[in-house]
């Protein structure tokens, strides 16, 4: 077949599976996830007790702030009765959302997290929703990962480039040794939590955490099957 015609059906087929997924609600870049996640636009994480059909529970809803563990400790001694945690968040402070998943690990409630149809748990919520013993993903619900990294904002790294050879090495260093750290310590929290640690080599580190110009999801989000495979969630939804 003529090279340019091949190119010609590619690139209507990805053309054609985008403007499905758009149509499905689903975002056409990253196809296995919303187009608008319902992740909440707290700009804190907010903590929410309520009694839902005459369950205690927790309702956190919001970016993972860097206060959070010590919000969440305090509310749970306050509140021994909670026993789940529903989660939906667009993510925040990777270490205080690994914080926050001991935190909920510790309590001496035996504490379900959940994350609910139609609600999305991105990025450092993730760690948040870990820390359960038990843990729910419900059918519509989106565990949603992507790679994790210092910042994904280039900024920085530009800055630093206008300034001198000599800067740009030493801020490309330095972000390399934290996200060395962090990755460590991501595996150390899935091993902790009975978490599979193929969650981080085959998916969470083979997901880009910034656009490329090759047009690779930057988002992935689970699938039921998956988040079961990986023990994301140990409970059917």
């Amino acid at each position: 077949m003529n090279k340019i015609i091949r190119t010609a059906i590619a690139t209507t087929a990805l053309f054609l599976i985008g403007a499905t997924a758009e149509k499905s609600g689903m975002d056409p870049d990253n196809p296995t996830c919303p187009l608008t996640p319902n992740w909440s636009t707290n700009s804190e994480m907010t903590l929410t007790p309520k009694v839902i059909d005459g369950t205690k529970v927790l309702l956190a809803e919001g970016a993972v702030d860097a206060g959070l563990p010590d919000r969440l400790r305090k509310m749970l001694t306050d509140n021994p009765d909670i026993s789940e945690i529903w989660l939906r968040s667009p993510g925040g402070a990777a270490r205080a959302g690994n914080e926050a998943g001991r935190v909920i690990r510790e309590a001496d409630a035996l504490i379900i997290t959940r994350i609910p149809s139609g609600w999305t748990c991105f990025s450092a919520c993730n760690f948040v929703f870990m820390g359960g013993r038990a843990r729910i993903v419900e059918p519509g619900a989106h565990f949603m990962v992507h790679m994790f990294t210092m910042t994904n904002d280039r900024n920085a790294i530009n800055y630093s480039v206008e300034m001198g050879t000599d800067s740009t090495v030493g801020l490309i260093g330095e972000v390399e040794q934290e996200s060395a750290l962090l990755a460590t310590e991501d595996n150390d929290f899935l091993i902790r939590m009975g978490v599979s640690r193929k969650l981080l080599s085959e998916v969470m580190y083979k997901t880009n955490a910034v656009k490329t110009d090759d047009g690779q999801a930057t988002r992935r989000c689970l699938t039921n099957e998956e988040a079961l495979q990986y023990n994301v969630a140990n409970v059917g939804g």
